[in-house]
C-alpha cells in the first residue's frame, strides 16, 4: 500500500473541505494550510477529481464562482488601496500644519 498516496488524498480532501466551508479561494486555502497555492489547486483540481467527486463538484462551483468575481476583488482592493493613501496625505498634512 502507497502510504504517500494515502496522505496526498487526504490532503485533497481537507484542502476541498476547507474551501467549501469557508468558501475560500486558492490563495486564501493556501495561506490558512502552509501550502502553496499550486499545490492546493493541483489537489483540489485533480486528485479530489479522483477521491472525492461529489466534494470535487462542490470545489469547483466555488471556484468557477471566485474566477468571475476575481476583477471585482481587484477593483474593491485597488479603490481602498487609493482611499488609505488619500488618508494618510491628509492625516500628513493636517500633523504639519
Amino acid at each position: 500500500m502507497n502510504f504517500n498516496l494515502m496522505a496526498s488524498e487526504l490532503r485533497a480532501v481537507a484542502l476541498g473541505e476547507y474551501i467549501v466551508q469557508h468558501r475560500a479561494t486558492v490563495r486564501a486555502a493556501a495561506a490558512a494550510t502552509g501550502i502553496s497555492k499550486s499545490t492546493v489547486h493541483k489537489e483540489v483540481t485533480q486528485r479530489l477529481r479522483e477521491t472525492d467527486h461529489g466534494l470535487y463538484l462542490k470545489v469547483r462551483d466555488i471556484l468557477e464562482l471566485n474566477k468571475s468575481e476575481r476583477h471585482i476583488r481587484g477593483g474593491n482592493a485597488t479603490r481602498e488601496k487609493y482611499r488609505r493613501i488619500a488618508v494618510d496625505q491628509l492625516n500628513q498634512k493636517n500633523k504639519h500644519s
